[in-house]
Parts: structure tokens; sequence; C-alpha cells
């Protein structure tokens, strides 16, 4: 399993097949060449750029995009190629096996109304990855190798971050969701999270790939 972290909340996973993950407005649309699968936590934006999407299954009439019922309103420019998946889920997506966790986005304020999100479990046999999209969901029963942490958004307080990943409790931690970050922001995330994770954490420059 090769992972390489784009720009904010996206990633592309590379091994039978192209898996790739939250696509959104702010990340690299070269994530999406090639791709196989595409799974998106939720419709905000950032998460799903619907034009990349589109343009993508219109190169690859047999990509496939996993969604929760909610998102479908925003996916009818690709509608043939949507299947729907809900919390609790288990499926096969470019080769990998997926679970689907959660349901709901985190509390931006009380005053938002939340919308639905879904956590994916990524396995290859071998190695596992989690990306809880925007939401401090654990994913129950499981033990999660590599986790994407979501680091900073406006419904992201450090300390609930920090409390997540010793929660989890992975074997590494990367930094998801920290495209509104500038290099200050970047060092002060790292050294709370060295000292408090319980775990091994890095940023990575959007375009890295680790295996």
């Amino acid at each position: 399993m090769q992972i390489t972290k784009f720009t904010h909340s996206c990633l592309r996973i590379e091994g039978d097949g192209v898996l790739v993950v939250d696509p959104g407005g702010f990340s690299e649309r070269s994530a999406l060449a090639g791709a196989d699968a595409v799974l998106i936590t939720h419709e905000h934006p950032d998460h799903l750029d619907v034009e990349a999407v589109t343009e993508a299954v219109r190169q690859r009439p047999g990509l496939t995009v996993f969604v929760h019922p909610d998102v479908l309103p925003k996916t009818e420019a690709f509608a043939a190629a949507v299947t729907t998946v809900e919390p609790g889920a288990e499926f096969l997506a470019a080769g990998f096996t997926v679970r689907a966790f959660g349901g709901q986005h985190a509390v931006i304020h009380p005053d938002v109304p939340r919308i639905a999100n879904i956590g994916y479990l990524i396995s290859d046999g071998t190695a596992n990855l989690y990306h809880p999209g925007d939401s401090y969901h654990v994913p129950e029963g499981t033990t999660v190798e590599t986790l994407f942490v979501p680091l900073h958004a406006p419904w992201a307080k450090v300390s609930e971050t920090i409390d997540f990943v010793r929660t989890v409790r992975p074997e590494r931690a990367f930094a998801l969701h920290d495209g509104l970050l500038n290099d200050n922001g970047f060092g002060i995330y790292q050294g709370l999270m060295d000292r408090l994770s319980g775990t091994t954490y890095a940023r990575l420059a959007p375009g890295s790939t680790i295996g």
C-alpha cells in the first residue's frame, strides 16, 4: 500500500488499484488521475470537488464513487458512477477492503446543523489506514496502523485532536485537514503532537508518499 498525501484532506492510495479519498477543492486534481474508485466522507467542498470528480468519471467511465446517501444531491453530474454506503458497511473499492464508520460531522457550532460524515478504514490485507473525514469518531473493534488525524478546522480543538489520537492508539499518525495552516501553525502542532499524542506523528508535505 502506497499512500500519497495531497493538500488538505485528500489521500491517494495505490495497491492493486488506485483509491482516492476526499478530492476536495483545496486539493490537486492530479490526485484523481487513473483512479479506480473514490471515497467521499461528506459533502463539504473542501472534501468533494464536484467538477473534478465529474471530469474524472468522464475520463474513466468505470470509476466508482462511494458516498453517504445524504450526499446524493451533490452527485447528480456523475450519478451513474455513485454507490451509496452507510456506517457499518464493508465493501471492496479499487482492490481494497473498506469499512465505514461514524455517521455525523463534528459539531462546528450548535447553530450549524450537523451533516452526515463517514470515516473509512482501508486495508489491503497486510496494512491499514483510517481517514475519519471531519470527525473524531473512533473505529470500534479494530487496530489502526496508520491514522490520518484532522489537525485544524473551525470545528477542531487541539485537546480533542490529541485525545482522539490517544484513544485510537495508532502505530503512527499523520496530519490531515491542514490546508488552513501556515508554517507557524505547523510548528506549534508538531510540538504538541510530539509531546502528547502517544505515537509517532508527522506532517507530510503535499505530494509526499509513504508505504
